[in-house]
């Protein structure tokens, strides 16, 4: 892929803004930031667009709540045509994490996202979506 060079005029507060976002995220440089932000702009226009995606549920609870893992086994079975896989990772001896790689539309991975999510008793949820295509 060929690149191509631009210049780009920033006042003071916002270039000192992308310093710190370059170093906050590990960027070696703007250039890196500056893709980096484009390419999520674009695919966060894609979800909104309800195209397909993909991107993975990240569950965070205690093990010990058996009906959690019930609850969520239920709702992946309910979304079987998104749900591509599961994996589950005992943390340490009290937590329990479950990600769960899903394809489809944005706004189906949002939904069974937001059903997973809700279970009582889940510590962190989150989903991250990327372009499929």
């Amino acid at each position: 892929m060929a690149v191509s060079r631009f210049g780009v005029s920033l006042d003071e507060e916002l270039l000192q803004a992308l310093d710190e976002y370059v170093a906050e995220n590990h960027f070696s440089n703007r250039s890196q930031a500056i893709r980096h932000l484009i390419e999520r702009n674009l695919v966060e226009k894609k979800w909104k667009c309800d195209n397909i995606v993909a991107g993975a549920v990240v569950l965070v609870f205690s093990h010990e709540k058996t009906d959690i893992l019930k609850k969520s086994s239920e709702i992946q079975f309910e979304y079987r045509d998104v749900v591509l896989s599961s994996q589950g990772f005992y943390l340490n001896q009290q937590n329990y994490l479950e990600i769960i790689a899903v394809k489809g539309p944005s706004k189906t991975l949002t939904e069974i996202s937001d059903k997973l999510i809700s279970i009582k008793g889940i510590q962190h949820g989150k989903l991250v979506m990327s372009k499929a295509e």
